[in-house]
């Protein structure tokens, strides 16, 4: 703007500039010409004094170096002049003046000369005689000036354009400063000059507005930042280049990325193919659905294009973890390959036993050992019907009983006392300490520890201990089954919890069980509202606890 306003005075100086000299050169031009005809009018007024008193002997003493004079008869031959021999000048009565001097008694004409860039004024006075005497001087033109002062004129010029680009630059500058120390934030306190109230005024109406609507869409920004990072669900916005444009929290933990950056393509979270295969199908304009493993992570992805007026603008990907449906499906499909083999070898067994007695390939003093072989596998068979029964009830929640206060002393003490045959026949000492009040559903915390303690019997060494401790403070009760067994490796004891899962498989065929005991465990102790903590180390032993928060309700009774 600074230079605009620069050339625009510059400009506007030069032409002003131009336009007072061509003025000035006209004004003087008429004024000199006017005092030019006033002074050949004065003279030619003196000399014919002179002439009518003296004759030529007036003229006579005139010199040639000062304006041409010049005495015409009336028939118009040249009877004096000072600049030339008068015998060998033309008749001069053809001549402007002359004709209108004769005529009114004075005559003015001018002649130029292209050549010389000159012009000649003459002046006619007829005298009383009827003579004229005619005054002349020779004038330059204003081009012959300006051409003649060509130089100190050019001079002059740039003089005057360089003082004009320094008033020029000046006058432009202390214009703009103003309008550079606008404050643009506050439009309505700026004064520097009235024209530009309006244009402030539409300015502080506009800054309002944008305020008003960037605060608009921060807030729903921030709102669906918050929303989108309280989703469970993985959720990513991209361009139609795979520039990431929005994204949330769980998304880049689903991914396994710690970091995302705007501007950066969605394939530097993962390089998958299942991934990079479901982006450029939604860019192809066609809804996508992948599921992809990540660190032992499942998530299905959903991508889908976004259109407008037809054509794919970006798309939206949504990925949702399906670990745990896929772990249930997984234990779904081992628990029932489980329960059919647990379920085939009894059966195998009865039918075997069964059929060998219908043929009558059995020695009647037989019989009995037979039927007490088909006993056994029938009750095998009952208890693990039982226990799918209790963990399928367990897991719907379907369990039909109700909450009663029970005095856990009273239970473990029962329990060990159903236990004791099978302890002393490997000579283990049962032991139980301390005393507990509990309002809980009795039927299932009494079948959470009998596993607990028929496992710590089962599992244990000969000559071994079983301690259950009880210990009830004023904000939580504690139950500890600790035996002095095999114990549980540490890679085994995150899953043995689960169904069917035995640590040593040839030891538990020995031993008998369904696999299912500690996965009523885990499942009774959820039901219940207790936390379960395993603490084992390999032939030392192992140590169950059983953990309840107690609420002020349970504190005071009620």
């Amino acid at each position: 703007m600074t230079k605009r306003i620069f050339r625009s005075i510059l400009l506007v100086s030069g032409l002003v500039l131009l336009v007072g000299l061509g003025c000035m050169l006209a004004v003087f031009r008429q004024y000199f010409d006017g005092q030019l005809e006033k002074e050949l009018q004065q003279e030619a007024s003196y000399l014919s004094i002179a002439v009518e008193d003296s004759g030529a002997d007036a003229l006579e003493k005139l010199s040639s170096q000062r304006e041409r004079v010049t005495w015409i008869g009336a028939d118009g031959k040249v009877l004096f002049d000072n600049r030339a021999d008068s015998e060998g000048m033309e008749n001069h009565g053809d001549r402007e003046e002359i004709q209108e001097a004769l005529e009114k008694g004075s005559g003015q004409a001018t002649r130029y000369s292209s050549t010389l860039g000159e012009k000649t004024v003459y002046y006619a006075l007829r005298l009383e005689d009827g003579t004229v005497l005619r005054v002349s001087t020779t004038q330059y033109t204003t081009a012959s000036i300006v051409l003649g002062m060509l130089q100190p004129v050019l001079w002059i010029l740039i003089l005057a354009l360089v003082l004009s680009g320094i008033f020029a630059s000046r006058a432009s500058k202390t214009i703009v400063a103003p309008l550079n120390k606008l404050d643009l934030d506050n439009p309505e306190l700026n004064e520097p000059y009235e024209e530009v109230a309006p244009l402030l005024g539409k300015i502080g109406h506009q800054q309002r507005t944008i305020r008003r609507q960037l605060k608009e869409a921060r807030r729903q920004q921030e709102e669906f930042a918050m929303i989108t990072g309280h989703m469970e669900e993985g959720l990513l916005v991209i361009d139609k280049q795979t520039d990431l444009l929005s994204w949330n929290p769980s998304a880049l933990r689903l991914l396994g990325s710690k970091e995302a950056r705007a501007e950066t393509s969605v394939l530097s979270l993962n390089r998958s193919e299942p991934f990079q295969k479901a982006v450029e199908g939604a860019l192809a304009g066609s809804r996508t659905e992948t599921l992809l493993e990540v660190n032992g992570v499942f998530c299905r992805i959903s991508a889908n294009p976004v259109l407008d007026e037809g054509a794919v603008k970006g798309a939206v990907l949504l990925l949702v973890d399906v670990t745990e449906t896929m772990q249930r499906e997984n234990l779904r499909r081992e628990f029932t390959a489980n329960v059919s083999h647990e379920l085939k070898t009894p059966l195998t067994s009865i039918s075997g036993f069964a059929e060998i007695l219908q043929d009558g390939l059995v020695q009647p003093q037989d019989i009995r050992k037979f039927a007490g072989r088909i006993f056994d596998e029938a009750q095998r068979l009952i208890v693990l019907v039982s226990d799918v029964i209790k963990i399928s009830q367990l897991d719907e929640g379907s369990v039909p009983y109700e909450a009663e206060t029970v005095e856990l002393s009273e239970m473990v003490n029962g329990i060990l006392t159903r236990l004791t045959p099978a302890a002393e026949k490997n000579q283990i000492t049962l032991h139980t300490e301390g005393t507990a009040k509990l309002r809980t559903v009795k039927p299932i915390l009494e079948e959470v520890l009998y596993n607990l303690c028929d496992n710590a019997v089962k599992y244990n060494r000969k000559g071994g201990k079983v301690s259950v401790d009880l210990r009830q403070e004023k904000d939580f009760i504690e139950v500890s089954v600790s035996d002095t067994g095999i114990g549980i490796p540490a890679a085994d004891q995150s899953r043995v919890f689960e169904r069917f899962y035995r640590v040593d498989k040839s030891h538990s065929k020995e031993i008998g069980g369904t696999g299912l005991g500690l996965s009523i465990v885990k499942h009774g102790a959820a039901y219940l509202g207790a936390s379960l903590d395993l603490q084992s180390s390999p032939g030392e032993g192992s140590t169950f606890t059983l953990h309840w928060e107690l609420s002020e309700n349970d504190q005071t009774g009620k």
